[in-house]
């Protein structure tokens, strides 16, 4: 039985110095605010929030002086009895007070699940989700304005934007007023048009944080290697810019822009384990093709028919297996595993017979694998070979007939061992021909079913069921006759050096959400003079920013198509975010540190849609020093961290106020706008 600590922390949760005295409590010393906190199962959502949240000095200056104590507004009927603000506030005093290494925010999620059950339980949830919730619930704890009257809303009525702005300011004043309006309200202007009569409507309302839209490409960027028929060229890689929505064929259009190769001679193939794990009909969406899958394209001879009795010719998909003796009593039997590669060979159908593949093959892997002595004085060229294979060679084709005695009589590997598989010659041919067969070959060839787990007895004259080949190698002529290391190289195109998608600004995102969009017909506007509900035009402007700019960046996409999450690089800047192209309120020239913003604080986030994890990246106000607050563990960063694709909530400091909450001159402590993403001296963590 343990009990719990003041603080709301238990004994066992505290982690125990190596020397075995503790390091926690009065005797440590560390850092004010670098202070981890504990995942309570699936809290790392609520850890990011509050570690952005606890990294805004105004915000955490307020609470650690105590102010909010004379501001607790316990008979809010919005708030929360002031229950909120007194827990966050006991994590805030607790994560600055340098004693702490970690601690565990077991009372503030009771707190928060007992006035919100959404967050009730241990389930995953958005991180910026809970911080709309807790800068509502600690501006209504502690708001100043214990009495509200009633406020009657006025339209603009064509009286100028200022005169309107300054009103709508002063009613929301008088029912808001507390250190959260202060830090973190601004006011935007919303202009909406009839489509019907031209009315217009403005009104200004105030906002906590900007959710900006990131812009949706239609287009994607993916990674397919290109194999030619050439046996002398290596697997080219290539990055393909693709419609999002498109075709597989689609892939083969933007391929054959690359290598000059028609889209009509291609296949593609997802390439898995060794094996075919699915070859895609050209109609097939790119949707089902994932990031993660291997993408094999390969050349094929899309050659047509040329006459009446010729018909087009064979693709066999070709799987490499190795003979790998297996435990058996006996030692006789032979296990077959997969290795390499596979391949998809273009095989005449006049020429379907084993021996023909067999030399067709012997080509293809020409390039990897060693033509053994005996054969130095035969031709491999696939055109003389097309000239011998072309003598009559009755019953001897692939497809089966009454006179073909079938692969297995070939022995038990069902391949081509002995001169009794060798082609019948009726003809005059070179003097060297019948010798050829009577040599002993690399590997041997086997009809499998579609994963080459398992050998067919026969072929059959079945054209719905397409025909698998392995190509089986004993241990010993593998090594010496097939180079593994040329087999799996490869060479990178050009493209492969290229960025196809580039990366957008944060400024193009705040661009978008201030421009002209039409209402959705679930959603119409009411019109007062149509008087009815309208998909009218709307525009959002921004007219007055807050101290500290919170910018939620919409990463979660939700259609009734579709969910995704935009993994797109949204490149902000650390310093100097100017929003004075954006702000339509007269400006003021002689400030323009109004209208500039320095980073302080970002919440990341991991994954995908169901899954994820959230970490922290913040700029301690007294040192200036960035970290990396991931749970439990608080590490320090370079500035060149900090931007990547998992940025979700963006945190910015006002530059006025960075420099009037400067400490004064003399004070030991640097000021954090100067130090803020300085390099660091040594020790730092590479985040990826």
């Amino acid at each position: 039985m343990e009990t719990r600590n003041k603080d709301g922390t238990w004994p066992s949760a505290q982690p125990q110095a190596t020397s075995g005295a503790s390091e926690e409590g009065e005797d440590f010393q560390g850092q004010p605010g670098i202070c981890g906190l504990t995942n309570l199962g699936n809290t790392c959502f609520m850890n990011s929030a509050l570690q952005c949240l606890s990294n805004v000095p105004q915000l955490t200056e307020y609470f650690l002086q105590n102010r909010y104590l004379a501001e607790l507004n316990l008979g809010n009927p919005l708030g929360m009895k002031g229950e909120i603000a007194e827990a966050y506030a006991d994590l805030v005093k607790q994560a600055w007070s340098g004693h702490h290494r970690s601690i565990v925010p077991y009372v503030f999620k009771t707190k928060v699940g007992h006035f919100a059950s959404q967050f009730l339980g241990y389930q995953l949830h958005d991180s910026q989700e809970l911080l709309s919730f807790l800068l509502d619930g600690l501006h209504e704890d502690l708001n100043r304005v214990k009495k509200k009257e009633y406020v009657e809303l006025c339209d603009a009525a064509g009286r100028p934007d200022q005169e309107v702005a300054q009103e709508a300011w002063q009613n929301h004043k008088r029912w808001n007023d507390s250190v959260i309006v202060d830090t973190f309200h601004g006011l935007f202007k919303s202009t909406l048009v009839c489509p019907d009569c031209g009315n217009v409507s403005v009104t200004f309302d105030p906002f906590c944080y900007l959710s900006v839209p990131l812009p949706v490409s239609h287009k994607r960027v993916m990674e397919v290697f290109f194999v030619s028929m050439d046996p002398r060229r290596k697997p080219e890689q290539h990055q393909l810019l693709v419609p999002k929505k498109g075709k597989v064929s689609d892939l083969c259009v933007a391929l054959a822009k690359h290598t000059g190769v028609s889209p009509e001679k291609m296949m593609v193939a997802d390439v898995f384990s060794h094996r075919f794990y699915k070859i895609y009909q050209l109609e097939e969406s790119l949707s089902s093709i994932l990031d993660r899958d291997d993408i094999f394209i390969y050349e094929v001879s899309g050659r047509a028919a040329a006459g009446e009795n010729s018909r087009e010719d064979v693709v066999l998909p070709v799987y490499l297996r190795e003979r790998t003796p297996a435990r058996d009593y006996s030692g006789s039997y032979y296990g077959l595993m997969l290795f390499g590669h596979p391949l998809l060979v273009s095989v005449p159908r006049d020429r379907l017979s084993w021996d023909a593949l067999y030399h067709i093959l012997l080509y293809r892997l020409s390039r990897y694998v060693t033509r053994p002595r005996w054969d130095d004085e035969e031709d491999g060229d696939e055109k003389d070979l097309e000239a011998k294979d072309s003598l009559p060679q009755p019953g001897h084709g692939l497809g089966g007939s009454s006179q073909d005695p079938g692969p297995e009589q070939a022995g038990s590997s069902s391949g081509v061992t002995s001169s009794s598989w060798g082609p019948v010659d009726t003809s005059p041919g070179p003097s060297h021909w019948p010798q050829r067969v009577r040599h002993k070959h690399l590997f041997t060839l086997q009809r499998v079913n579609s994963s080459g787990t398992s050998d067919c007895s026969t072929f059959k004259e079945d054209t719905q069921a397409q025909p698998y080949i392995a190509i089986d190698w004993e241990p010993e002529m593998k090594k010496r006759y097939y180079d593994e290391v040329e087999a799996e190289g490869y060479v990178k195109h050009d493209c492969v050096g290229y960025v196809l998608k580039a990366p957008v600004q944060l400024q193009e995102c705040i661009e978008l959400f201030t421009t002209v969009e039409t209402l959705e017909k679930e959603n119409p506007w009411y019109c007062p003079t149509c008087k009815q509900h309208q998909p009218a035009t709307k525009k959002l402007d921004l007219w007055m920013l807050p101290e500290t700019l919170i910018i939620h960046l919409k990463r979660f996409s939700y259609t009734t198509l579709s969910r995704e999450k935009l993994d797109t690089l949204v490149e902000f800047p650390i310093r100097d975010l100017d929003f004075s192209e954006f702000v339509i309120k007269p400006q003021d020239d002689s400030a323009p540190e109004l209208y500039k913003y320095d980073l302080i604080a970002v919440s990341n986030h991991y994954g995908g849609l169901r899954d994820g994890h959230y970490t922290t990246f913040a700029c301690n106000k007294d040192s200036g020093q960035w970290h990396y607050f991931d749970d439990n563990s608080v590490l320090p960063v370079t500035e060149n961290q900090i931007e990547s694709k998992a940025a979700y909530v963006l945190f910015y400091q006002r530059q006025d106020v960075a420099r009037r909450l400067q400490p004064q001159a003399g004070s030991s402590k640097p000021p954090a706008s100067s130090t803020c993403g300085a390099p660091p001296k040594s020790g730092f963590m590479d985040v990826n």
